[in-house]
């Protein structure tokens, strides 16, 4: 008996309109399909085929479509011809001058379930699903196959695993234990990435064209990077010609990388470097109590929201530190914020940004709409893969 989700009537739409999730509540029922994991075609009330996805019991979204194709296995021949496509998608890799980018987006490249980051000859990739973790065999060795890396390095040690019945995993395949740190090129920076202690692969990489708006913009700034991780804004800002950048993060760690790419990085030479271990919210409390003022923030918090039940203080949390910024910038200043929160929509994080604009009296005059980069693509078809909003404006007065 063939293994198969049968939908409820109606629940077709939007198979048929391309999104690849499928909930418990749409399905009718489930024949020969007990494992997590296990492969499945997807069929209408009728019995008409439509997708083929793997199967989870374990949550409520329950499948997730790999192919529209009847009959394909999500096996070895099948992740080589869907990775050359999406390195297809790519721009192409300028040596010395981007050199680490996302291979596969998951979701947005049609491999539901798996990341894939390369970072010069260093590749580092994510299972999260049940589905993928099925096929991680195979998922290694087509890595193996069309990039043949000098290290490869699994980062499965998201929380979300947990949701799909498995445990977190870390592990270097290829190289050495003192091989995890490498440097890549972005945007003509050279930046030191850790691969293995790193947040998400190492890198926010879906931040490049964010940099790239701050240094247009950074001439003759003072700027203060809040939630820095190893300064990829803070370098922008400089090669732009800031002339100070007070970078903020936690994690000692993170800011003696930083210091290091400070140093590898070349830019506006007399521009003055401080790095802050400090939590950003009673940092920046302290700065407006001391009268502090700046000619550009930059706010790019990590996610402060992964279920839909904590949505509300997310938002208090974006409105919290926005309305700091705005009173720490000065008449015409600049600031680039952010939320990387998939479940805060690019309109609800507006208007947490234009609320905070009210309690902080000022106007501001939105200069950009930011969000991931090229390497991160969007779906129209799933508007799930739209996840990091940005605003870049400017702080004016209404006479």
């Amino acid at each position: 008996m063939k293994s198969q989700i049968i939908l409820k009537p109606g629940k077709e739409k939007s198979i048929k309109n391309g999104h690849p999730w499928i909930f418990s509540g749409a399905i009718q029922r489930v024949q020969n399909a007990s494992e997590a994991g296990v492969n499945v075609d997807v069929c209408d009330h009728k019995g008409q085929f439509l997708a083929r996805a793997y199967y989870n019991p374990k949550g409520s979204l329950a499948a997730r479509i790999f192919s529209r194709r009847a009959g394909q296995e999500l096996d070895q021949a099948f992740l080589e011809q869907q990775i050359h496509a999406a390195l297809a998608r790519r721009p192409a890799l300028r040596p010395g001058f981007q050199t680490m980018h996302r291979v596969v987006a998951s979701e947005a490249d049609f491999l539901p379930g798996l990341i894939v980051d390369q970072y010069a000859e260093h590749l580092v990739f994510q299972i999260l699903t049940a589905g993928m973790e099925r096929c991680r065999d195979a998922i290694v060795a087509a890595l193996k196959s069309i990039f043949n890396p000098k290290v490869l390095i699994e980062r499965s040690d998201e929380a979300i695993r947990v949701k799909e019945g498995l445990t977190e995993r870390k592990e270097i395949l290829l190289g050495r234990a003192e091989d995890v740190r490498t440097v890549g090129h972005e945007n003509g920076m050279a930046l030191t990435v850790d691969c293995w202690e790193g947040h998400k692969t190492g890198f926010y990489l879906d931040q490049r064209l964010a940099r790239q708006a701050v240094e247009s913009y950074a001439k003759g700034a003072e700027v203060l990077n809040c939630f820095s991780y190893t300064g990829g804004f803070s370098i922008a800002a400089k090669r732009g010609g800031a002339k100070r950048v007070i970078s903020v993060d936690e994690s000692k760690a993170a800011l003696e990388i930083l210091a290091g790419n400070w140093q590898a990085n070349p830019g506006h030479e007399e521009c003055q470097m401080e790095n802050v271990r400090a939590d950003v919210f009673a940092y920046l409390r302290q700065l407006r109590d001391q009268g502090a003022r700046f000619d550009m923030i930059i706010m790019d918090p990590p996610k402060f929201v992964s279920d839909r039940a904590h949505i509300d203080r997310a938002c208090r949390g974006y409105k919290d530190l926005n309305l700091l910024a705005m009173q720490l910038l000065r008449e015409g200043g600049i600031l680039a914020t952010f939320s990387c929160s998939g479940l805060i929509s690019r309109d609800l994080f507006q208007k947490v940004v234009f609320g905070a604009s009210v309690d902080a009296g000022v106007e501001m005059q939105i200069l950009h709409q930011l969000s991931q980069a090229d390497d991160h693509p969007l779906l129209l078809s799933f508007p799930e893969s739209l996840y990091l909003k940005g605003l870049l404006g400017r702080k004016v007065s209404l006479n």
